[in-house]
Order: C-alpha cells, then sequence, then structure tokens
C-alpha cells in the first residue's frame, strides 16, 4: 500500500462520463436520438462555461450519469469540449476521508476543494497532470470523486 497506511475509503463505481462537444445537437444526435438515453435535466454554469444535459444509463445504485456538455463560450476556458472525453466520475463511500488519505499519498488535486456537483452529490476533482509537490494525478484524464449517498453505498459495497 502507498505510504504503508491502509486506504480509509472504497471506490464503489463509475457515477458518470461526461462527453463534450463544440454542439449538444450533435451529441444528442447518438446518446439521445440513437441510443435511446432520456435527459433528465440540464446545468448551465457561466463559471465553469458549461450547457450540459444530464442522461442515464441503468437504473437505481447501478445507474451511471452521462453528461453532453457543450461550452457557453467556445473560446474560453475552461474548454468542456477538449479533450471529448471531458471527465469520468467514481463514486466514493467516503471522500472527505478520501481526499485527506490521497492528498497525504501525493495525489493532486484541482483547484475548488469539495464542493456541490451538478447533480446534488459533494465532488471534487484529481487533476489530469501531475507536478513535483503531488506527483500522482489522472495521467491526462480529468477524475471527478463523487460522494455517494447512502443507498449507493449499501447496493455497491
Amino acid at each position: 500500500m502507498a505510504g504503508g497506511s491502509e486506504r480509509p475509503f472504497k471506490v464503489l463505481g463509475l457515477q458518470q462520463i461526461a462527453i463534450g462537444g463544440p454542439s449538444k445537437e450533435r451529441l444528442r444526435r447518438l446518446w439521445i436520438d440513437m441510443f435511446g438515453l432520456e435527459v433528465s435535466g440540464n446545468f448551465v454554469s457561466e463559471r465553469e462555461n458549461v450547457d450540459e444535459d444530464i442522461a442515464a444509463l441503468g437504473h437505481g445504485a447501478f445507474k451511471v450519469e452521462v453528461d453532453l456538455m457543450q461550452p457557453l463560450d467556445a473560446g474560453k476556458k475552461p474548454a468542456v469540449h477538449e479533450p471529448p472525453l471531458n471527465h469520468i466520475g467514481l463514486w466514493i463511500d467516503d471522500l472527505p476521508r478520501a481526499v485527506a488519505w490521497l492528498t497525504a499519498q501525493g495525489v493532486r488535486f484541482a483547484p475548488g476543494g469539495i464542493r456541490k456537483g451538478a447533480a446534488g452529490y459533494d465532488i471534487t476533482f484529481l487533476h489530469p497532470k501531475a507536478n513535483e509537490q503531488f506527483p500522482i494525478a489522472g495521467e491526462g484524464v480529468l477524475i471527478e470523486l463523487v460522494q455517494a449517498p447512502p443507498e449507493v453505498i449499501a447496493a455497491l459495497s
């Protein structure tokens, strides 16, 4: 085990995938029209430069959110459409303990800390790139850690 201490949390499963493109309509053509997912919500944030439709695969604790994102302004950051597979989200059973332990092991987190995400769960992001201070990161992939609610913890533990 890294750092000689036991991991005080569990990764329970895949919570979401977020796919970005210059136009949600093109994404919707595949994911909604062709694959048959239904849109259950929409999230717009000027600060995050995003207009996203929220769809899902599966049901209950096994549901995986599929976020279809386009930037509000393609010339501004963050560029939610670059790369097209924007991020993946993982269900975590104890997010605060996970963040504390991972940070102590040298994992780099993106700025912003733990906060409420678009779906209402507490979230935080692992940075896609390591640095000298934090040599462990997503190796090019933005990874969202999502606090699992009790019913998901019970079903996936």
